[in-house]
This record gives structure tokens, sequence and C-alpha cells, in this order.
């Protein structure tokens, strides 16, 4: 039977082509290669650490809309390449861009999490694994690096592509690993009847979303319908499932005890807690999402 442990944070450390040097008084600076941005952190309740000259030498910032639909838009102080440059994270390669969501075409938090998932799998021959929600491919990358037959799904087509581009920057165009255009809660479903099982299974669910033939995705609505589907693409010898979740009046407990109810029949142990990324400059730990994961 699963059991839920305490509450952990798992700590996404800086690495060549990233790292967060800065935060404070709502905002974050981080480095992306040879770029330098500023973003909103509403998390980052504290004051910054760096003299307000290091921030003012940021290539750009994102400045957010005055209403709460989440708007707002980029503001460059030098000149930024509009078609992206390209980073990387161990075997991974990816293009990274400033979107108009405030992303830069990737989730470096996640570095743990994709550790994490290798190591899952790591003394499994061939290992099956399924990434929901899995934007610009680079956990998929991750995967298929570490020898597991990939299946990427995402709603909205300019990802997948992105997520197609991405792997042949990497060299990975001929790795196992299929591109899904698709409603992941759809296609879980159809996986479901299907009989399918993988071996481990990512999610990394928006808070809301659309389908490509407009099928409404809300968090709190769709999350526990779409894992107990999870939960039946998974058996005895599956090795893990790692959920995240962002931006939402959502406890990590409560999504905890979510999976704990739903992998009551498996052995194993249920973890949650928090994804945090840790300050270059003074080392503390910028909390980002809440997670719940299982593994065997």
């Amino acid at each position: 039977m699963a059991e839920l442990l305490p509450l952990v944070t798992l700590v996404g450390e800086a690495w060549d082509d990233y790292g967060l040097i800065d935060s404070g008084n709502g905002r974050k600076l981080e480095r992306y290669g040879a770029y330098r941005f500023i973003r909103p952190e509403p998390q980052a309740m504290w004051a910054p650490a760096l003299p307000a000259s290091e921030w003012e030498a940021a290539d750009g910032e994102f400045i957010p809309a005055s209403d709460d639909d989440g708007g707002g838009r980029w503001y460059y102080n030098k000149p930024v390449p509009a078609e992206g440059w390209p980073l990387a994270w161990r075997e991974t390669r990816f293009t990274a861009q400033c979107t108009p969501f405030r992303h830069l075409g990737f989730f470096p938090d996640m570095a743990p999490v994709w550790d994490w998932l290798r190591a899952q799998v790591a003394d499994k021959p061939d290992p099956a694994f399924l990434n929901l929600f899995g934007y610009t491919g680079v956990g998929s990358q991750a995967l298929a690096a570490a020898g597991a037959s990939v299946t990427h799904v995402d709603a909205s087509k300019k990802s997948v592509g992105q997520a197609r581009e991405n792997a042949a920057l990497a060299e990975m165009a001929d790795k196992p690993v299929r591109w899904i255009l698709d409603d992941a809660s759809k296609f879980t479903a159809r996986e479901v009847r299907r009989e399918k099982r993988y071996d481990a299974i990512l999610l990394d669910p928006p808070k809301f979303g659309r389908g490509p033939t407009g099928e409404r995705w809300q968090l709190e609505e769709g999350l526990a319908p779409l894992l107990t589907d999870c939960r039946q693409l998974l058996d005895a010898d599956s090795r893990a499932l790692f959920l995240t979740v962002y931006a939402v009046r959502m406890s990590a407990l409560a999504i905890g005890e979510l999976l704990a109810q739903l992998f009551a029949d498996l052995p194993g142990k249920v973890e949650c807690g928090e994804l945090a990324v840790r300050e270059e400059a003074r080392g503390l730990l910028l909390p980002t999402a809440i997670f719940a994961r299982w593994s065997r």
C-alpha cells in the first residue's frame, strides 16, 4: 500500500545555461545563457541581495498587465534574438525565447523532476514514459536520452512543433518519441480503453487551457479524473508518476492525499511538497510550484 510521507522540498540548482541570480520585491533576476531577464515573482516577498545596478543591467523585463488576466509584455534594454537562442541541460538541447506568456520556452525548476524520473527507470530496459502537457519537449528529451520510449502529448500545435524542433536541435530526431497533438484527458482516456501501460508518467498541467478542438481544461475540475485514468495506465511493475501544480489555490497536502488514495492498491510511497529554485546570490530557496509523486 502506497504510504503518504511528510512534506519535502525538491530543489533546482543552477547550471551552465541557467541560474536564478537574485530575487526580491516581487521580481526575480535570471540568466538564460548569455542573457539576463527580470520577471514578476509574487512569492519573492523579501528584499533583493544585489544592488539595483545589477538589475538595471538586465537585457529585458516582462511587465505584467494591470488586470488579473495574466497579460503583459516584454521591454528590452538590449537586443535579444526574437527567434530565440540555443540552451542545454545535460544531453538536451532546446531554444529559449521570450514568449508572450512571460516564460522563456522551458521551465528550469523542472530539472530535478527530470533527474528524479530518470533515476526511477534507470535499471529498467526500454521503459515506457508518458509526458502529458509536454510543452516544448525538454522533459521528453531528458527521458529519451535515458533510454525511454516516450509518448509526448500537448494540445498546442505550436508547442508540439517546437518540441520536434528542439529534438532535432539535440540530434534526437531518431529517438523513440511519439509526438501527439491532442487533449491530454481525451488521449489518456483512450489509452485506458486500449489497455496501454507505462512505466512512468509526468503531468505538468496548466491552470486553464484549451484542447486542439476547443476542449476546455480547468485544473480543479479535470485533475482528479485525469489522475484516475493515469493510475489505470500504471501497474505493479511501473515505477513512478510525478504531478506538478502551478499558480492555484491548492495545497501540496491535498494533491498528496489524492495520489495516496488513487495508489492505495500499489506498493511504494507517495510524497508531496514544493518545487524550489536556489538563488545564486545568497542560497535562499524561491518556491515555484507544489507537487505530488508516487514511486514504487
